[in-house]
């Protein structure tokens, strides 16, 4: 066990006499050179940053000069040395002795910045280039100025320079508070940054279940509070390069909720599950779609799934995967909608929304891959549960007929349609579908029979709100997420007029149920894969 220093001390005020810089990120450098020079304080610096200083005109010595050793292996060892560790580690008070036995000055202010590994994977770099972004003597060099807080001032970030900057020229040092919360982000930033780089190697090598997992993001703004006004909340990025709502550019409207992020980031995963070959909607209202379609335009695919149920619709979500034109944005702006999401917006639509100012508008770009691998962490008391994301994906040729009855080739398209969107439903699921829009869904019900039952009130409730004579339910195809584990819930969609059903199938009594699909003149295909979404 590591015992503490006898005599150990943490004076609030610290000079800054000393400093060391190492950047990758040249951003704000110059201007925080500039007020170290004005203050008097002696620069000590690597390779590029130093070039940096002195092209701003500034007094630069090179870490070469300090430990005696040149930089070598390409720069891969240029600060693992006594005399840099030394003066960021010491303890002013009890380490006096050793510092000037072995000639190491004390480190009071260390600037680093890491190599840009999360960069290099969002753009999907090779392994050689991924390897070579790993930083070995940045890390080193934030842990241990970080652990030293009491004597030293840790950066990783140029958004942190100002208030350094403020210090210097109040008082020309830094105050304990502020190092404490230095070092914390410090600690931090090295985690983040080790979290991507095993995260990146575990998938990279083939490493299927690693003893250890780490995730990590970076703040991307705090939020008023969470699902509710009592919780508080922040949206942090990750560094894992697929597109949506973290990569999203907002074009106008209010800051973004917990709930609005939750919500719109359901309604783009959902919306890209349709695919691009024709204009999509999705509709999402508490992380569950309440309407989804396709059609000729954006606007006939909004108005087809807004029509799905024109109730839940109000104060939703809606995501697009085309641009939005001003035809679309001027029917979507007949409701109250919290947020819109497509991949751009031209100037008709964003003046259609200018005049609702509290409306958000996200321009996505590139829709998410459904098919691209990744991982999802949920947290439970304790620890956190982690699964790859659900990108599994079915077409016609995947389909099992287990009825006498096969679908038609209109009813296949539907078939897949349903299933797709169920996909993204809460479980338990039910979807009807027909003529590439939903007709009625019933979500989130402990039993699939009472989905099934909701989900066909809700076709006889658009039937209602359009002026239908009857249930669009009829001639409709259903999709579970799961299989039915009776016939009942089948049965209850057979009642209210579909014709054909998607299920995955592999229940004990699936005998039993395609009976009772042949008798009541059904058509029914089975996936053999499961969407469950808890």
């Amino acid at each position: 066990m590591v015992q503490a220093v006898e005599g150990a001390m943490q004076p609030d005020l610290v000079p800054i006499r000393r400093a060391l810089l190492s950047v990758s990120d040249k951003a704000g450098l110059a201007d925080l050179g500039r007020a170290l020079a004005a203050a008097g304080v002696e620069m000590v610096s690597t390779g590029g940053t130093a070039r940096t200083l002195r092209d701003a005109g500034l007094d630069v010595v090179e870490v070469a000069e300090v430990t005696g050793h040149p930089e070598v292996m390409d720069g891969r060892v240029k600060t693992l040395h006594p005399k840099v560790h030394g003066g960021l580690l010491a303890l002013r008070d009890v380490h006096a002795g050793d510092m000037e036995a072995h000639g190491t000055p004390g480190i009071d202010l260390l600037v680093v910045n890491l190599y840009p590994f999360e960069e290099a994977l969002a753009r999907g770099a090779q392994e050689a280039e991924m390897v070579e972004n790993v930083d070995i003597g940045g890390p080193a060099m934030i842990r241990a100025g970080a652990k030293n807080h009491g004597w030293v001032a840790v950066t990783t970030d140029p958004a942190e320079y100002e208030e350094v900057i403020d210090g210097l020229r109040r008082e020309s040092g830094t105050r304990l508070a502020l190092r404490k919360r230095l070092a914390a982000e410090a600690f931090a930033r090295t985690a983040a940054y080790d979290a991507a780089v095993s995260g990146w190697m575990a998938g990279a090598f083939g490493v299927g279940t690693p003893r250890h997992r780490a995730f990590a993001g970076r703040l991307a703004a705090p939020l008023r509070y969470g699902e509710n006004p009592h919780q508080s909340a922040a949206f942090y990025r990750a560094g894992s390069g697929r597109p949506g709502v973290a990569t999203a550019r907002q074009l106008q409207g209010k800051a973004l909720s917990y709930n609005n992020l939750n919500d719109t980031d359901a309604a783009i995963e959902a919306v890209a599950e349709l695919g691009t070959d024709r204009p999509a909607c999705v509709i999402v209202k508490h992380a569950n779609p309440c309407g989804a379609a396709m059609g000729d335009s954006a606007t006939e695919a909004y108005v087809r799934a807004f029509d799905c149920d024109r109730t839940s619709a109000f104060g939703g979500i809606v995501a697009l995967n085309v641009p939005l034109d001003g035809p679309t944005a001027k029917a979507i702006a007949g409701i109250f909608t919290e947020v819109v999401a497509a991949p751009s917006a031209n100037e008709e639509a964003r003046a259609v929304f200018a005049a609702k100012p509290n409306l958000r508008l996200l321009e996505i770009g590139a829709l998410p891959d459904p098919a691209a691998p990744g991982l999802l962490a949920k947290p439970v008391a304790g620890g956190l549960l982690v699964q790859d994301r659900d990108a599994g994906r079915i077409g016609a040729g995947d389909l099992r007929v287990v009825t006498k009855r096969a679908p038609s080739e209109e009813e296949v398209a539907d078939l897949l349609f349903a299933w797709r969107v169920a996909k993204h439903v809460k479980s338990n699921a039910i979807v009807y579908a027909r003529g590439g829009r939903t007709v009625g869904i019933g979500a989130g019900q402990m039993s699939r029979l009472d989905s099934s039952r909701i989900a066909a009130r809700k076709a006889a409730d658009m039937a209602d709100a359009l002026g239908l004579d009857e249930s669009p339910a009829k001639g409709a195809v259903v999709a579970s997420d799961a299989f039915f584990p009776f016939p009942d819930g089948m049965l209850a969609a057979a009642e209210a007029g579909a014709q054909a059903v998607i299920q995955p199938g592999g229940a004990m009594r699936d005998a039993e149920v395609i009976a009772a699909a042949d008798e009541a003149g059904l058509a029914m295909v089975l996936t053999g894969m499961r969407h469950f979404r808890h």
